[in-house]
Parts: structure tokens; C-alpha cells; sequence
């Protein structure tokens, strides 16, 4: 009871918690981020070895988020508890594997810092609510999928699908939404993407955009309701369109290499989670309805 009136009562005391909550969940989802697609590839593998009759080629070892423990990808020394404390073991380490002393991937840290950092806003801006701890579980899972799809560009079912369900559990209770416009932003989030990827590959032959990006643009409208498609879309194209053409004149002799949309999505809908009513007010005077 008295954690949860401090939760309550202390704002400050709120968003420490939800600071250092996110970076516990942000060393897991540098795992999520690393392993799931190689636990996805590991599936399908022996999934055609099945189909074609063949022995199963995988390594018989447990492979999940969980097993084996992690380890430097260099010399394979078992990262203990003490050298896995977020951010702050980086900092003993001086960025370096204590066995090998190869360099430790930035990246992981920043994922962490990035991951507490969004919590902590999404815990300022709501307040110790239902829709605080659903805004986290929305933000973390976007978090994850952007970070896959910047690697791998794959947007795994595995995350895409629950975190549409999720966000028409939550609205059936109204917590962002009604349940009948989310309901209809999941509708028209899949769809919208699917007939802009079959209307390009109508006119050029050409598939310009994945079917993971129809299921996230589904799950923001089944947590944000329809009315804020359009400035999803918009916002997230945009951005897109600006970082592509600045890879195009940066890597000129790379012009047809994809560039993922989901980062974008998930951004967009980040936004739109919090301030989606001024990307609404944004988006309808750039149209010219308002």
C-alpha cells in the first residue's frame, strides 16, 4: 500500500520508478532485439527442412530469450549479473568485454537510456493510470520493432500481433478510445497500407512496402482510434521521404536499396499516443480544414 500511494501521491517518486523500471526493460529488449529474429530465422529453417524431408540442420541447443545466458560474440565469455546492470556496467566496463577487452556495441546502452527516457514521458504525461501502463507496454513493444526492423527490415508477428490485441482490450474500456473507433483504426490501418503496396505493385512491378507494416499501422489505429491515421501516415511518410532522399545523395550508387518504414510508424505513433490531438490541429491546417 505504500508504494502504491507513493506512486500515487509523488510524482517524482513515479517517474524515478518508471525510470528505472525502463531500464531493466531496455537491457530485455536489447535481447528481444538480437535474438528474435534469430529465433524466427532458426523456425523457418526447420520448418523447410521439414516440407523438404531433410534432417533438422539447427544446433540441438535451446535457443529463446532466456537460453543460453548472454556472451561476448568475440571470445564467448558469460556475462555475469554485476557486468549486466544497465548502463551502469557499460560505464564500470569502460565499453569493453572484461575477458577480451573488445569493444562493447554503444548501441545497447543508448537502447536502454532511450527505453527509460520514453518512460518516463509517457509516465509524466499520464499520471500513475491504466493508460500510463498501457502507453509503457505500446511504447516498449515500438521501441522493439524499430529496432528489428532498422537490422533486419522484418517487423515480427510475434509483437506486431499482440500489440494490436492489446489495443483493443484496453479500448474496450475506453482507455484511449472507443472500442468502435478502434475497431475501425485497425480496419483501416491494414487496409490503407494494403492498397497503397498493391496499387505501387500494379504500377511499377514492384513491392515498395512489407506486410508487417499493414499490422502495425492496424495496431495504432486499434490503440488511437481512426481519426489519427492521417496524421500518422503523413508524419511517418515525410520523415521517410526526408531520410531516404538524404541516403539516396549520401550513398548514390545504392539508390534501390529498401529503406524500412516501420521506425517511422512507430515513431509517428508514439507521438500520436501523446500529442495526437495537435498532430490532428497540424495535420488539418496542412490540409487547408482548418
Amino acid at each position: 500500500m505504500f508504494l502504491i500511494d507513493a506512486l500515487t501521491h509523488s510524482q517524482f517518486f513515479l517517474l524515478l520508478a518508471t525510470g528505472l523500471l525502463g531500464l531493466l526493460v531496455g537491457s530485455f529488449l536489447n535481447v528481444v532485439i538480437h535474438r528474435l529474429p534469430i529465433i524466427m530465422q532458426r523456425d523457418w529453417q526447420s520448418q523447410c527442412d521439414e516440407m523438404n524431408g531433410l534432417s533438422n540442420s539447427q544446433s540441438t541447443e535451446t535457443f529463446s530469450l532466456s537460453h543460453p545466458r548472454s556472451r561476448c560474440p568475440h571470445c564467448g565469455h558469460a556475462i555475469s549479473a554485476l557486468e549486466n546492470i544497465p548502463v551502469l556496467s557499460f560505464l564500470m566496463l569502460r565499453g569493453r568485454c572484461k575477458q577480451c577487452k573488445s569493444k562493447i556495441s554503444l548501441r545497447y546502452p543508448l537502447i536502454e537510456v532511450l527505453t527509460a527516457t520514453l518512460s518516463i514521458v509517457v509516465a509524466w504525461y499520464f499520471g500513475f493510470t491504466i493508460a500510463c501502463a498501457a502507453a509503457l507496454l505500446m511504447t516498449w513493444a515500438l521501441i522493439a520493432l524499430t529496432f528489428i526492423d532498422v537490422d533486419h527490415q522484418l517487423l515480427p508477428d510475434t509483437i506486431t500481433l499482440p500489440l494490436l490485441w492489446l489495443g483493443l482490450l484496453f479500448n474496450l474500456f475506453g482507455t484511449f478510445t472507443s472500442l468502435h473507433s478502434a475497431v475501425i483504426g485497425a480496419i483501416a490501418g491494414y487496409l490503407s497500407l494494403w492498397l497503397v503496396f498493391h496499387g505501387f505493385k500494379l504500377l511499377t512491378g514492384k513491392e515498395g512496402i512489407g506486410y508487417g507494416d499493414f499490422k502495425l499501422l492496424a495496431a495504432l489505429g486499434a490503440w488511437l482510434g481512426w481519426q489519427f491515421l492521417p496524421a500518422i501516415v503523413l508524419l511517418s511518410s515525410l520523415v521517410g521521404a526526408v531520410v531516404g532522399i538524404c541516403l539516396m545523395l549520401l550513398k548514390k550508387e545504392q539508390q534501390e536499396e529498401a529503406i524500412p518504414f516501420g521506425p517511422y510508424l512507430a515513431a509517428a505513433g508514439w507521438l500520436a499516443l501523446l500529442w495526437g490531438e495537435a498532430l490532428n490541429q497540424w495535420y488539418l491546417s496542412l490540409a487547408g480544414l482548418a
